[in-house]
């Protein structure tokens, strides 16, 4: 197996989903972990067969380690998961328990954070009708999330790809005030991207798409 694990991105992306683009969930499992790594660039403009090889839905990223290439930054974590004690226990308890709070990162809380998302790109807001029903089902999703947080450091014991999906999840909402209402969550955010490792994944990216402008 090629000790050089190779990681798949954009080469350039608008400014607005610069930071977020989840390569960076890759880089900073990575950078935890100490596993060395290159990052390659697919065209963000004209997606190429080879792309679609690679990842179906013509997204990003993915991961070459050796003959094999794996796509969805949740399949990609639990991977390198596998590879590193850094990023999941070896234990198998807390490794249990790692591992389903990653699939509930991705399965309960992304899916209620990313249409708010979305419709306030769009230029909705929380107080419009059609807005109302996605913004209560976060605060629902947020208040039960609370108080998991408040009595622990990470989600399983060490911090794991659990933390890694769940804190860049929550990432998203930095951008509005919605976190004030929940400080539990604001503070494990702030633990999270306090993180050596995060923060030089999140320059080295916005690094590479600004090289590109």
């Amino acid at each position: 197996m090629n000790d050089t694990l190779v990681v798949t991105t954009f080469d350039w992306v608008p400014e607005t989903p610069r930071g977020y683009v989840r390569d960076l969930r890759v880089r900073w499992a990575l950078e935890e972990a100490g596993l060395p790594y290159r990052v390659e660039s697919t065209p963000f403009r004209e997606r190429a067969a080879a792309h679609y090889a690679h990842q179906p839905f013509g997204q990003v990223p993915w991961l070459v380690d050796g003959g094999r290439s794996i796509f969805e930054s949740g399949a990609i974590l639990l991977h390198l998961g596998q590879r590193s004690a850094a990023l999941l226990p070896t234990e198998a308890g807390p490794r249990s328990e790692a591992t389903t709070w990653l699939f509930a990162a991705l399965n309960s809380m992304e899916p209620a954070i990313l249409p708010m998302t979305v419709l306030e790109f769009a230029g909705f807001t929380p107080d419009m009708p059609v807005t109302q029903p996605f913004e209560a089902f976060l605060k629902a999703r947020l208040g039960h999330l609370e108080p998991v947080l408040a009595g622990r450091e990470w989600l399983a014991g060490s911090f794991s790809v659990a933390d890694i999906a769940m804190a860049d999840a929550l990432r998203l909402l930095n951008e509005s005030e919605r976190l004030a209402a929940f400080p539990a969550c604001r503070a494990y955010v702030g633990r999270a991207t306090a993180r050596p490792a995060f923060i030089k994944a999140h320059a080295d990216q916005l690094a590479h798409f600004a090289a590109a402008d």
